[in-house]
């Protein structure tokens, strides 16, 4: 169902709109032709120089939102996050549901840790059980870990349109989960107090995500097709804030490396996402393959780390450059000026000393951030720019 291969882009395949190329451009394609299979050799399927959405859109119903990515990304589909849907399919709370089901966290509008209850040993007795199961790759237990679908309808809806050949000859099939210092802030212990500072309630955290991830990587992965996951940390800018001074470098970077790994374990390429100005060089030395960010408002915040994206680049790394913004401002924009925004970008990196060659090969295009707050017109219009944007960048070469 799914050709993961370089020969997917060399030119034959014009069914893929978003890879096909006029005839007069030719040259241009055959660049690109060897670009995607440089990047299966690295990553295990041709990533660079497509285009993929961050994760949530605005509408209440799977179906338009489906829709939406199979028109605009068709090389590297998403699933739909639906936030307006319900409170389930919120942010965070759309993957605990086995920390629920459990009788770790309850539910609600502020999910809490239940750590003061009598039983809590029995609990986490529970769940740990539950969760080394799943190690050993018994299915039940890891299908107990999956977001049910008033969790993440979209997910559901996606599944079914890619197996019923809905998505043809895409390259790859992308998922996401929150990340954990994300979730660390949002639920708290059970006397108001944040989980992340209570190392305990942390692990519990990081394994729930990095087994929530790995379900997804399994169901999309009986699709025979290659998956990409991001992983969506928002909340690493908190790092170096003066009223989160026990935030280590060091907690940050092993929690998220333990997700990492963990979903790198069964086969998945993995990414990260932010859309803040952070310290980036705590995420560009995980082991990731791709890192995602807002590149239209928060470029500058890139600079300081020449050596570390160099380092990133020069391994295979993928920059998931945030082009498109997710504002009004997209109404403001053309693809011609977002790639000359884009091209000013790669000229100041070069200036610094990173690798040219390297940021005009190893990218994709992407809204700057998830679009799940705005309108849905305004949701469109971005969608149809990133789509447009890669596919102008590939055209120019």
């Amino acid at each position: 169902m799914f050709r993961a291969t370089g020969r997917l882009y060399n030119g034959v395949n014009k069914n893929n709109a978003a890879v096909s190329l006029e005839k007069d451009k030719r040259p241009a394609m055959v660049g690109f032709a060897r670009m995607f299979v440089r990047s299966e050799r690295v990553l295990g399927f041709p990533l660079w120089g497509l285009a993929t959405g961050i994760g949530s859109l605005p509408y209440l119903e799977p179906a338009p939102a489906l829709d939406l990515i199979k028109h605009n990304l068709a090389a590297l589909p998403h699933w739909p996050q639906l936030p307006r849907r319900a409170e389930a399919e919120g942010f965070v709370r759309q993957f605990l549901g086995a920390l629920e089901a459990q009788g770790i966290v309850a539910a609600g509008e502020k999910p809490r840790f239940l750590n003061e209850s009598e039983d809590w040993p029995e609990r986490l007795t529970a769940f740990y059980t539950l969760y080394f199961s799943a190690c050993e790759g018994d299915d039940a237990a890891i299908e107990a870990f999956g977001s049910e679908r008033e969790y993440a309808s979209g997910f559901y809806d996606f599944f079914e349109t890619a197996k019923a050949g809905g998505f043809p000859g895409a390259a790859g099939l992308k998922g996401q989960v929150v990340g954990p210092l994300t979730v660390g802030f949002q639920l708290t212990d059970a006397g108001g107090r944040p989980a992340y500072y209570d190392p305990g309630l942390r692990e519990l955290i990081v394994k729930n995500l990095t087994m929530t991830a790995r379900w997804q990587v399994g169901r999309l992965q009986a699709l025979r097709s290659p998956v990409l996951i991001f992983i969506d940390e928002p909340a690493v800018s908190v790092y170096g804030q003066s009223t989160y001074i026990t935030v280590t470098r060091e907690q940050v970077a092993a929690d998220m490396e333990a997700v990492v790994a963990g979903v790198k374990a069964v086969g998945a390429a993995v990414g990260v996402h932010s859309c803040a100005a952070v310290d980036w060089s705590i995420l560009l030395t995980l082991d990731i393959d791709v890192l995602s960010f807002d590149a239209y408002g928060y470029f500058n915040s890139l600079l300081p780390y020449r050596r570390e994206l160099t380092a990133f680049l020069e391994k295979g790394g993928v920059l998931a450059w945030g082009i498109v913004p997710t504002s009004e401002a997209a109404h403001e924009e053309d693809a011609g000026s977002l790639i000359e925004r884009l091209r000013s970008y790669w000229k100041e990196l070069a200036a610094r000393g990173v690798p040219e060659e390297l940021l005009r090969r190893q990218w994709l295009i992407t809204p700057s951030c998830g679009a799940g707050t705005l309108s849905e017109p305004l949701a469109e219009r971005i969608y149809g720019l990133t789509k447009a944007a890669a596919a102008k960048l590939r055209q120019e070469g």
